[in-house]
């Protein structure tokens, strides 16, 4: 599995306290309602990796943003 970038997992990190299911869910939701091209591609990005990996991957990253 890819790991993620700086710009994934503080994307991520507006959905944190979630489980991996439940993120992909919300993200699915936001997406739609997203209007710049770069965050639409980067919440892609950030679906494809948490399709793939299991939830025992998931709950191995370290969800905290980077200022």
């Amino acid at each position: 599995m890819d790991k993620f970038t700086v710009e994934e997992i503080n994307l991520m990190c507006v959905f944190e306290g979630q489980d991996r299911k439940g993120m992909i869910a919300d993200i699915k939701n936001v997406i739609l309602h997203i209007q710049d091209s770069d965050m639409v591609e980067l919440a892609g990005q950030v679906l494809g990796k948490l399709e793939t990996m299991s939830d025992a991957e998931f709950a191995e990253v370290a969800l905290e943003a980077a200022e």
